[in-house]
């Protein structure tokens, strides 16, 4: 059994670096484009199971790259960045030095905590299956996903880089919860 966690593919605010939470925004070309690179992958798996977050860009992703028929769900929505919605990195940092949403609080958003109990909902959800899982989601949110499924706190998520358009597996070796790949581009 493993789990294929795919980040959406590239919109206007991922390659600006902005944070983009609920905001609802679409793929742009070259994500669009990425996408459909994600379906030689992908199809032909015999997956029982797709899961998608409803944020457009993660549904268009599951789409383009062949999976129409993916079941939504609220647990894979991005992180909320509450009054940084929207903000860089380097914004945010202005007024709150050295902060990342792995170590500080998203005023207005969500707390890791938060996050955790959503995530552990998936986590229990892909381990009842009996066989593979896909699910298409966001970059921070698939960084916590993994450290979840690792028993890990949401804050070692950001020991682990997520491009967009990338695909990872977790699995398991002897019993325990592994990576088996990570951050793999669309066209490997």
């Amino acid at each position: 059994m493993s789990v294929w966690l795919v980040r959406h593919g590239a919109t206007a605010w991922s390659e600006s670096g902005r944070h983009t939470g609920r905001t609802d925004i679409p793929l742009i070309a070259a994500g669009e484009e990425s996408a459909r690179g994600l379906a030689s992958v992908l199809t032909g798996h015999p997956f029982q199971l797709v899961l998608t977050s409803p944020r457009q860009r993660a549904r268009q992703t599951a789409i383009l790259a062949g999976f129409d028929g993916a079941e939504t769900t609220e647990d894979l929505d991005e992180w909320d960045y509450g009054v940084y919605e929207g903000m860089t990195t380097a914004d945010i940092r202005q007024s709150v030095p050295r902060w990342t949403v792995w170590t500080h609080p998203c005023p207005g958003g969500e707390a890791a905590p938060d996050v955790a109990r959503r995530l552990d909902r998936v986590v229990d959800r892909l381990c009842a299956v009996d066989g593979d899982s896909l699910v298409f989601g966001h970059g921070h949110t698939l960084r916590a996903l993994a450290a979840r499924w690792l028993a890990e706190p949401v804050a070692s998520g950001r020991f682990l880089r997520l491009d967009t358009a990338t695909y990872s597996i977790l699995g398991h070796e002897r019993e325990q919860p592994v990576v088996m790949a990570w951050n793999v581009p669309s066209g490997c």
